[in-house]
């Protein structure tokens, strides 16, 4: 009898092996990645061949997402060494082996940082972010660099998401012919399309969030200063912000856990070591008795999100969350001129400072030089203008109305807004729809959001505040998000609501690259006609 069950014993064992190995390694979590690794059923080396073959296939051949720029030619060699190291028991890290994809406006040792220009072509700064140091010390291997909308959305008021000079136009996995949005449009397409598990995007306004959404992924868009900024290319000292883009809320704590902390070059972070916390091992904490704020005027008029949202929210009371409805979400007079006055202040400024220590090579060191040289780029100016850059130069710098507009702007979205939703309605966090699905990719006259706008993710961003928007349903083969908005440093909170309703009622889609909306199978029969 005992020889029998040891039999059985190495049968099943055997079978789950074979059964994992037949799962595409490419589809898994990096949660999922680490624990296989660590039982020693697959190695970092067969997952970065798995992701190789599958940029090699989809990415500049066969569909074309292009949401790759550049990969890292040591990434199979590191690989190698990172399975040696884990069979010495020499683990460097929580993320030992596992792959990262990094937006091409973070500067990583060993590859271009562009933003996507071809001003910047040849800007091999040798530098690692720290944010990229926190990383490889971790153990993680940099696959490689993301795409983006060139200069992070800030060249033009007809600018295209996902496009720039350098990597062309990233498309959405979802349906080719629809926005992947932006700024970080390439790692939110390349982590939808299984290029990686884990990514890094930046946020100033909008840009983990929107890209996430419309991709279908889970973006985390952390407190301004839980973060470090420096060695990234910047608009705003005010909102610039890195982090995670993932397949699962998991990951995206692990990623967050690992690089938060404080940075000496980086002022803004003075308190994020005091504030940040083991974000991946408290996960589980209940979030029973949890009140959430339903931002009811920024969920859209479309049926089909509001029924997805709706759907999201009675999950998450079925986990024991009180909901409070919140109807008006206000901004006083001014405060879109004056946001888009500060980050025009704000990009003159912090990008000539950047630009100025950069490589020699890099002939370009101002803001002037850069609208010089885009001037005399036909690729550069093909489908839209540079009116920010222009614009932006004329700002007079940090001077007594760029205080004022800054302090405006800080009352309005903190103090009367986020702050005060909190405290009038005695809620621990804020919750709507992350933003309408993709729209279409229009070259001719830029991105536009014919559904309307959803969410209430520029708030968060203004404010500086955290966001973490996830998988909530699909509309028509499209994704569609929820997002999670709470007060500076609330991250645990908001990853562990969002964890709740990921495990409850897991969303999180495969792309069908899908030519176009008509080759949805959810659209097919509708639009063929009647059948005789």
């Amino acid at each position: 009898m005992r020889l029998f069950f040891i039999i059985l014993y190495l049968f099943v064992g055997a079978a789950t092996w074979a059964n994992e190995k037949a799962v595409p390694l490419y589809t898994l979590t990096a949660t999922e990645q680490l624990a296989r690794m660590q039982a020693g059923t697959i190695t970092s080396a067969e997952i970065v061949s798995s992701y190789l073959a599958r940029i090699e296939g989809m990415d500049r051949q066969g569909i074309k997402i292009q949401a790759i720029i550049a990969l890292n030619p040591s990434a199979l060699s590191l690989a190698k060494l990172r399975d040696k190291q884990r069979n010495e028991g020499k683990l460097l890290g929580p993320l030992h082996g596992t792959v990262v994809l990094v937006k091409d406006n973070i500067e990583v040792a060993s590859l271009p940082t562009t933003a996507g220009s071809l001003a910047l072509q040849q800007n091999m700064t040798q530098r690692d972010a720290p944010i990229i140091k926190k990383l490889k010390n971790a153990g993680a291997i940099i696959l490689g660099k993301t795409n983006l909308s060139e200069w992070a959305n800030f060249r033009s008021y007809d600018s295209i998401s996902g496009w720039s000079g350098i990597g062309g136009q990233t498309r959405n996995p979802h349906s080719l012919d629809r926005s992947p949005c932006g700024s970080s449009s390439g790692t939110g397409a390349a982590i939808a399309a299984r290029f990686a598990a884990l990514g890094i995007g930046t946020e100033t306004n909008g840009s983990i969030i929107c890209p996430a959404a419309m991709n279908g992924v889970v973006g985390v868009k952390p407190t301004v200063g839980l973060l470090s900024r420096t060695h990234i290319v910047p608009i705003s000292v005010t909102q610039d912000t890195a982090g995670p883009m993932t397949l699962s809320v998991a990951d995206a704590a692990l990623m967050l856990e690992v690089m938060a902390g404080s940075d000496p070059t980086d002022a803004a972070t003075s308190l994020a070591d005091e504030n940040k916390t083991s974000y991946s091992q408290q996960l589980t904490a209940t979030i029973k008795g949890k009140r959430l704020g339903v931002l009811r005027s920024t969920q859209s008029s479309h049926p089909a999100i509001i029924e997805a949202f709706n759907e999201s929210l009675a999950t998450l009371e079925s986990l024991g969350v009180e909901l409070v409805n919140i109807d008006a979400l206000e901004t006083p007079d001014g405060f879109w001129d004056k946001s888009l006055k500060l980050l025009l202040i704000e990009f003159k400024q912090t990008l000539n400072h950047y630009l100025s220590n950069t490589p020699t090579i890099n002939k370009h060191r101002t803001l002037a030089d850069l609208i010089l040289f885009n001037a005399q780029s036909a690729r550069e100016l093909a489908l839209f203008d540079q009116s920010i850059f222009e614009q932006a130069q004329e700002t007079q710098g940090y001077n007594d109305e760029y205080e004022d507009i800054k302090q405006f702007l800080s009352d309005a979205t903190r103090k009367n807004g986020i702050d005060k939703l909190l405290s009038e309605y005695q809620v621990d966090a804020l919750v709507a729809p992350s933003q309408t699905p993709a729209f279409l990719i229009d070259p001719i006259f830029g991105d536009s959001f014919p559904g309307g706008n959803a969410g209430a993710g520029w708030m968060a961003a203004i404010a500086g505040y955290p966001q973490v928007s996830i998988p909530m349903g699909s509309m028509k083969g499209l994704p569609l998000n929820i997002s999670f908005i709470g007060k500076a440093w609330d991250e645990q909170l908001l990853l562990n609501i969002a964890w709740q309703l990921e495990q409850a009622a897991p969303k999180l889609m495969m792309p069908s690259f899908a030519g176009s909306g008509f080759d949805h199978f959810e659209t097919q029969k509708a639009l063929a006609p009647l059948s005789k």
